[in-house]
């Protein structure tokens, strides 16, 4: 017959309070006593002094590692996440909590879970490649496949670059590491190359002479390689000719526009013809 309610209490106030908070715990919840109970607390504080102590060290160890913050940050949240479930873990097991059917479940909502989201999976993976191999860093102009701009941000799903007309552009991390990736910005320096025509009455001398001269004037130019210009084709009406000359990253384009126009005011100066296809029409 079920002890009356009136009675427990009398008997847990009349008792040892150690004794009569035993007798709860064994009526509540069977085999949790309070000397097990007191060991688990035990335990749970050893655990977190451990886990403590793992992540300090952890935390060093990563500092002298020469890798990216964000990457650093990562494995910080990864370990700190895997002790913490193993602390939970453990005090499961301290306390006679079954834990193996708690596993069993948690691996099934796992692989539910990864081939629902293999695609998000795909980027994550393809953004730790991207965070270790550094093909490019925030500032960086890259072009690919699906767009070009500057890097403005890059997580583990995906890479943001900002267009030079002011577009944002986000690009899965897993599809832009199947592509080609080209840094203009890597090295510091980008050669310009202009396709120029000039007329077959002009002489070569002459055509190079008002190029560098066009050269000479635009600021901006290394001198350190040289500018070059090249004869590459005979074309149908007119000599085919490449303008070659390196600058810093940021001074490639102000050196590019002008120089498109030096070259055209050399041109008009030197008397060299700069051809254009056109039609005559004869009227019978």
């Amino acid at each position: 017959m079920d002890t009356p309610a009136s009675e427990l209490i009398e008997n847990v106030t009349q008792a040892d309070p150690a004794s009569a908070l035993d007798g709860l715990l064994q009526a509540g919840w069977g085999k949790l006593t309070v000397g097990r109970l007191l060991s688990a607390l035990l335990l749970l504080l050893v655990c977190l002094a451990v886990v403590r102590l793992l992540l300090g060290m952890t935390q060093r160890l990563v500092g002298r590692a020469a890798l990216d913050e964000r990457i650093k940050r990562y494995i910080l949240r990864g370990v700190r996440a895997f002790l913490y479930l193993l602390t939970a873990l453990v005090m499961a097991g301290s306390l006679n909590i079954d834990v193996s059917s708690l596993i069993a479940l948690v691996g099934v909502f796992g692989l539910a879970v990864s081939l629902a989201v293999q695609d998000v999976l795909g980027n994550v993976a393809g953004g730790m490649v991207l965070l270790f191999s550094k093909p490019f860093t925030l500032g960086d102009y890259v072009s690919t496949a699906d767009g070009e701009g500057e890097v403005a941000e890059i997580t583990l799903t995906h890479t943001k670059l900002d267009t030079p007309a002011g577009q944002r552009v986000m690009l899965p991390n897993s599809k832009l590491m199947a592509g080609q990736i080209v840094n203009y910005t890597v090295r510091g320096v980008r050669r310009a190359d202009h396709a120029v025509s000039a007329s077959y009455n002009d002489a070569p001398e002459a055509v190079r002479s008002a190029c560098l001269k066009a050269l000479s004037r635009t600021p901006n130019i290394l001198p350190d390689p040289a500018p070059q210009v090249v004869l590459t084709a005979y074309g149908e009406s007119s000599i085919e000719y490449r303008v070659r000359f390196w600058a810093k990253t940021e001074d490639y384009w102000d050196a590019h526009f002008r120089s498109l126009e030096e070259i055209h005011r050399a041109f008009a100066e030197d008397g060299v013809t700069m051809t254009y296809n056109h039609l005559n029409v004869h009227i019978l």
